[in-house]
């Protein structure tokens, strides 16, 4: 039954990603959709493709695991976007770029600093999409013994054919959909569930820890403001989140596509919580066993037993984490894409993007191999990391302040972003090191986003005579109301 959920939603995805297919004629389609998304398709293709196998399985473990510290993760996951529609949203739509390095260009003149650009939104994307495989291996493994390898092979797959095929046309209808799937597959079993734990005598969790559990204070104050900047600062440095902004016909339904994103997934992430504290109290076990990260796929029959009804909850609790991997992989490589093929590749055809598509999935494909014992929150929270510390620093000026120059840009995403990546790869393949220096590389935030800010301005107040010459248009087109655009 598990399996064939699986199946099913990967069939109605190819098919929907079909359907757009049918609508992307033009370049303009495959990277921005043609500029003519509107705010409520646009919010729910966003919460779609935002929330992860980070949001969907990750969320729940961390809590069943660490407690009531974690919920830091989706609080800063659904906050981000209020960061996002205060500072970034309209002025980003109204730039008129199609990337983030054509957004730098723009605001700096400057290709080498738009060169720059396209490294880390290679980087972050590719790092990103490699916990969405790994949550798609992990769970089939889980519901149905397969190899690890083959889930992240099946949506790398997919989704690579979706994107190169359709763009962002076609995943726009894929990720408004599995949107709604993702709410329904954790709504609705957690409901039983809760019925099932009232039933039971509401039972709490056993064992010597349980109020160590419920009490914050296990984590390191560090390491807690360095979780809360990550995930503030991140979401309006991540380039799938961006990239969706370009797809409004103006600011105005940019903000209003943010208002509706921010209940959508405020809405989402009570779900994933209430997993994780049922899971502490029915599979503890999973913390033990290191497959924290599977609470939600095994919750239901731990509670239910072994009967149709457990099975058909756990079935849609499979599909809708499936949905989620699927969504996030394919704005995920929808961005990456779009960089390569027209920074790297070619020129920003439609034939250079359907290659780009094919080299941009397979890298993480073959990344995500290495990883499986790594929670995926872990590697997720590492990607907004080195978000926060080079685009939103960057994004944040040049929206913000004139003063801003291409050297002072390029050398605070050097500092700040180049030391957050250092970071994210010491852990991922070293693991952080022991004593006072472990959350200063297993959560780097807190040190690399101000370092970056520093670096940029000091650079750029030292560099004054490189501010482009056309910085006060540019600005004017930032922030002048729509209405009175031409």
């Amino acid at each position: 039954m598990t399996l064939a959920a699986v199946v099913l939603v990967t069939l109605v995805t190819v098919a929907i990603g079909a359907y757009g297919l049918r609508l992307a004629r033009t370049t303009s389609d495959f990277l921005v959709a043609s500029r003519s998304v509107s705010p409520r398709w646009n919010a729910a293709a966003i919460s779609g493709e935002y929330l992860s196998a980070a949001s969907f399985l990750g969320v729940a473990g961390l809590v069943l695991k660490n407690g009531v510290d974690v919920l830091w993760y989706p609080v800063g996951f659904a906050a981000g976007y209020l960061a996002l529609l205060l500072f970034v949203a309209a002025p980003l739509r109204r730039s008129g770029a199609f990337t983030l390095p054509d957004f730098c260009e723009l605001r700096l003149a400057s290709r080498k600093l738009r060169k720059l650009a396209t490294l880390f939104v290679m980087f972050i994307g590719w790092l990103y999409l490699v916990p969405q495989l790994q949550g798609a291996g992990l769970t089939l493994e889980t519901v149905t013994g397969a190899p690890y390898w083959l889930g992240a092979v099946v949506v790398g797959g997919v989704v690579t054919a979706n994107v190169a095929l359709g763009g962002m046309r076609a995943i726009t209808f894929v990720q408004a959909f599995q949107y709604w799937l993702k709410l329904t597959a954790l709504a609705l079993p957690v409901m039983f569930l809760l019925m099932a734990w009232q039933s039971d005598g509401r039972p709490a969790i056993a064992g010597h820890d349980a109020l160590d559990w419920l009490v914050p204070g296990s984590e390191s104050l560090f390491s807690t403001y360095s979780l809360i900047l990550a995930t503030f600062l991140g979401t309006m440095g991540l380039p799938h989140v961006l990239v969706r902004f370009y797809t409004n016909p103006d600011g105005q339904a940019a903000r209003r596509t943010t208002l509706v994103v921010l209940g959508l997934v405020g809405l989402f992430y009570l779900m994933p919580t209430l997993y994780g504290a049922l899971g502490r109290v029915y599979t503890p076990e999973l913390a033990e066993g290191g497959r924290t990260d599977t609470v939600v796929l095994v919750l239901p029959e731990a509670m239910l037993g072994d009967g149709f009804g457990a099975r058909l909850l756990s079935a849609l609790v499979a599909a809708g984490a499936f949905a989620a991997f699927l969504s996030s992989s394919s704005g995920l490589l929808t961005s990456v894409a779009g960089v390569l093929s027209t920074d790297v590749l070619g020129r920003g055809s439609v034939r250079d993007f359907r290659l780009s598509s094919v080299v941009a999935g397979l890298v993480p494909m073959a990344l995500a191999l290495p990883v499986s014992a790594l929670d995926v929150s872990t590697v997720v929270g590492l990607a907004f990391a080195v978000a926060a510390s080079s685009f939103c620093p960057l994004l944040v000026l040049g929206i913000w302040w004139r003063g801003l120059t291409a050297p002072g840009a390029a050398a605070g995403i050097v500092t700040g972003g180049g030391a957050a990546v250092c970071a994210v790869l010491w852990t991922v393949l070293a693991g952080p090191p022991s004593g006072w220096a472990q959350p200063l590389v297993a959560q780097p935030a807190a040190w690399t986003v101000p370092l970056s800010f520093l670096v940029m301005v000091l650079v750029s107040l030292a560099t004054r005579d490189r501010v482009p010459a056309g910085v006060n248009g540019i600005m004017l087109r930032l922030h002048s109301p729509d209405a009175l655009r031409l």
